[in-house]
């Protein structure tokens, strides 16, 4: 298939299924499970992403038989990488299959033909477990068999997944039956076209769900004429994946390219598929005699590749991220070359600039480089016994564009972004020294002066890492230091940089660089003695016209405070009972299922932290990124199926709730600890309140507030170490980002058992996780350092409540960032009307009120509330 559409289709493999291969079910009846295992193994390694098993034999205990297999795979970590589809028409085999999965299953399959009672039970059970479910088109009166039944049954089920059960849109697989063609009866010959049609309109009314089906069905009446029935399976995938076929049973080694089968085939079978013509079946009976007997072909991978030249075979392997040959094909340029240097400076280098256009112009995207980055490590450290020998013969020195010095500031734990960009530089020949996180400035500037290093790259993600930006700046400005300052991370921005960090360093240039894809274009920029005056001069004009812009005109006008306080949100109190939660203090909750949590992931911001846009499951489809975005996702899911299934993982949370009533803008505890929360002083219309978080907690009487913390643990650290040694930054960086989601997930599943049990103020709620994202619950979980109170220092108290360093090992740094980084914090507010909401900026009489209930002077005040100031604290009146 030629089809971009085929880029995002799912091969499920078929030969481990005993109705569908004689030679697969004599293997299991025989207990030869040895042997049906490695079946499973060449279903994968010819490009099956979904293996289908299957045990519904009248011979064998399908249940066991189930357990069985299962098991022996899930100890095979090529096999185990790729999900499992669980088939059966036994809903005990399904059952027995489920309890043996780690990862997330697929359940083939469930259906309403015995009505929606059932249906609607064994679906519970499947979101229970954790699974997806194919749900085929067969209703009370039968199996569909035209367009407008199968739109019809599945239309009808998804409003009752989604509505009634939660189920993920994005967990439902449609099989609207694939029924064979060309019987010779008439009714059949629009089977295909009634298939790829309501593909079309059941992805286009039932959003976010998948459409599969059993390819080999559509063939079944040329079953014995192979060459006729895998070019029929290719027709009819040409045409209905870009329908919305995007998964399918397949043997994915057997399938022909669409542009190789042979014209007049081609041509006759398409006929027939598209019911084109009333003569279509007699016609392609008529040539399919002609390619009986013809031996199947079985798909292999494409080496034609590998008979080009060295260089443009390490060329290739950079492009496409292909590991598998790279040591013998170093090996071979290293033989042909003077120097092994030589081989990084000429093919490797050549082959990363061609990574580094492709990246630059658009057409790969950042996790195709950090797969091109795996392969060109892999290359040099093949080389660097090599160049070692050669050092220590001859005294060469290494070559490299330039040395950079990247490190998180002080106080701040993140990485994975700065992470990325030491890649993208790397694969660019940029020597990268990663000093890691919570890095002091004085050890920052000591080893870029030792290092003699040509760029100084900051990164940072909470708030207070910005005013240890401008520290780092200032100390280079004293020093005299001359090296180029970039700077990055989530709260960073180019006003910031404008503003509070440009102004104090004169001696050397500062950059804010907004993303991975734009790091390696500054930095030669920077290093090129012709660009880099020019460059510079436009940076220091741009932020010279910031700076004019913020102070050329007033502020936006904020309300004094006491006039805010007056417009707060005003509760009806007397008619409010606030709910008891079901314990008062602090517990610890330990072994959660990873799988559990795997339900409550909100994927968008894991393509983000890719530098890939676009809400998820919609950007694997996306015109652009799609390509690189599913790659990533099956990538991703490879790893999920390890992470899940060996316990990479070892969430923790702990959960308070204590007796509270606010006074004015705080929240003070029976047990005499105070919440200071901050009130919004923006100008609004008379009908909308400016908001605090202490609104929300009652001003007397028996309110409560609730407090939590979850982690995903230290493992991903250790994990991702332990890639990096392997040189696979691919799989570290992923390994963090996924920690960062299951953290993120633990917060969401805690949140609703609050919801529903711990604090059970909502115990019939029935949300699916699109709509926790969408945060339809009642009640929030704000948490500090987030617009609603975006001052760290809070988190200060919340942990001395939860004592979540001795229960969970969640510590918090000097600038109150938590670690392990893949953690969450935050208070729980359970009034219905408690919202969540952006303080905005506020003016100096709120600071000089906050730093009074807080004890602080108005310089400390200022400097940790400097990103919401809608004042120059250091202006001269």
């Amino acid at each position: 298939m030629t089809n971009s559409a085929s880029q995002n289709f799912v091969n499920v493999g078929e030969r481990t299924n005993v109705t569908g291969s004689a030679r697969f079910r004599k293997m299991v009846t025989e207990g030869r499970y040895a042997d049906a295992v490695e079946v499973a193994r060449q279903q994968v390694e010819n490009g099956a992403q979904v293996i289908d098993v299957n045990m519904d034999e009248g011979m064998l205990d399908g249940a066991e038989a189930m357990r069985t297999f299962l098991n022996l795979i899930a100890a095979e970590p090529d096999i185990a990488r790729v999900p499992l589809m669980i088939d059966s028409s036994k809903w005990e085999v399904i059952e027995a299959g489920l309890k043996c999965v780690q990862g997330k299953a697929i359940v083939n399959s469930i259906s309403m033909k015995e009505g929606e009672e059932i249906f609607r039970k064994q679906a519970r059970a499947c979101l229970a477990y954790g699974a997806a479910v194919v749900v085929m088109a067969f209703d009370e009166v039968g199996q569909a068999d035209t367009k407008d039944r199968k739109v019809e049954i599945c239309q009808r089920a998804f409003r009752i997944l989604t509505e009634d059960v939660g189920f993920p849109a994005e967990d439902i697989i449609f099989d609207p039956n694939v029924f064979a063609v060309a019987t010779g009866i008439e009714e059949h010959n629009n089977y295909a076209v009634d298939f790829i049609e309501a593909a079309r309109v059941i992805r286009e009314t039932c959003p976010g769900c998948h459409i599969s089906g059993g390819l080999s069905n559509v063939s079944f009446s040329f079953r014995g004429n192979e060459p006729v029935r895998r070019a029929m399976h290719s027709v009819f995938l040409y045409h209905a994946i870009p329908a919305g076929m995007d998964m399918g049973i397949v043997n994915a080694g057997q399938l022909d390219i669409y542009d190789d089968i042979e014209p007049e085939l081609r041509e006759r079978v398409e006929d027939v598929i598209l019911n084109r013509r009333d003569d279509a079946t007699e016609r392609l009976i008529e040539i399919a005699e002609g390619f009986k007997g013809q031996k199947g072909k079985t798909a292999e991978k494409d080496l034609s590749w590998r008979e080009a030249p060295v260089a443009k075979r390490l060329e290739y392997a950079l492009v496409h991220g292909i590991t598998e040959f790279i040591d013998a094909d170093t090996e071979e340029a290293r033989l042909a070359s003077e120097r092994p240097l030589h081989v990084i400076e000429g093919p490797l280098m050549d082959g990363m600039n061609v990574v580094g256009d492709l990246f630059g112009s658009g057409k790969m995207f950042l996790p195709q480089v950090v797969k091109s980055a795996r392969v060109m490590k892999q290359a040099v450290a093949w080389l660097e016994p090599f160049m070692e020998e050669e050092k220590q013969r001859l005294g060469t020195v290494d070559v490299s564009n330039g040395k950079v010095l990247m490190a998180t500031v002080k106080g701040d734990v993140h990485d994975i972004g700065k992470n990325i960009v030491g890649v993208v530089l790397a694969c660019n020949g940029y020597e990268i020294l990663d000093l890691g996180v919570m890095v002091p400035a004085e050890t920052i500037l000591d080893t870029a002066i030792k290092e003699n290093v040509d760029v100084i790259g900051l990164s940072g993600l909470i708030t207070p890492s910005l005013d240890e930006m401008v520290y780092v700046a200032a100390e280079m400005e004293r020093r005299g230091m001359v090296q180029p300052l970039l700077i990055g991370g989530a709260t960073t921005s180019p006003a910031h940089t404008a503003v509070k960090i440009d102004p104090v360093i004169r001696c050397a240039p500062v950059v804010h660089v907004s993303d991975a894809s734009r790091a390696v274009g500054v930095v030669s920029t920077l290093l090129s003695e012709d660009d880099k005056p020019g460059f510079v001069t436009q940076t220091k004009a741009r932020y010279e016209r910031m700076r004019e812009a913020r102070s050329g005109g007033p502020p936006k006008p904020r309300l004094p405070i006491e006039q805010a306080r007056e417009a707060r949100l005003k509760l009806d109190w007397d008619s409010y009972t606030p709910p008891a939660p079901s314990f008062e203090g602090v517990r610890t909750f330990e072994d959660i299922d990873l799988a559990t949590l795997a339900r409550y992931i909100d994927w968008t911001p894991y393509f983000s932290a890719w530098d890939l846009a676009g809400q998820f499951p919609q950007i694997l489809e996306d015109k652009i990124v799609g390509e690189a975005a599913t790659s990533l996702w099956n990538d991703t899911q490879g790893m999920m199926q390890q992470l899940v299934g060996e316990a990479w993982l070892k969430p923790k949370a702990v959960v308070g709730f204590w007796k509270a009533n606010s006074v004015g803008d705080d929240i003070h505890l029976q047990s005499g600890e105070v919440f200071h929360t901050l009130r919004q002083q923006m100008v609004k219309d008379n009908t909308r309140p400016n908001f605090a978080m202490s609104d929300f907690v009652a001003p007397e009487g028996d309110d409560w507030i609730g407090g939590f913390c979850v982690t995903a643990g230290p493992q991903a650290e250790e994990i991702a170490k332990e890639f990096i040694e392997k040189r696979d930054d691919y799989s570290s960086i992923m390994v963090k980002a996924l920690a960062d989601r299951f953290a993120e997930a633990m917060a969401e599943y805690m949140h609703e058992r609050v919801r529903k049990e711990l604090w059970g103020y909502a115990p019939d709620e029935d949300l699916g996780n699109a709509e926790l994202i969408k945060e339809k619950y009642r009640g929030i979980r704000p948490a500090p350092g987030y617009p609603s109170q975006p001052e760290h220092s809070e988190k200060e108290t919340l942990f001395k409540l939860l004592e979540a360093e001795d229960r969970i090992g969640v510590e918090l740094t000097s600038s109150f960032a938590m670690t392990p980084a893949a953690s969450v914090s935050g208070l729980y507010f359970a009034h219905p009307e408690s919202v969540y909401f952006a303080v905005g900026r506020i003016e100096k009489d709120q600071v000089e009120d906050y730093a009074q209930r807080k004890g602080w002077d108005t310089r400390k005040a200022e400097r940790w509330l400097a990103p919401i100031l809608n004042y120059d604290p250091f202006a001269v009146d």
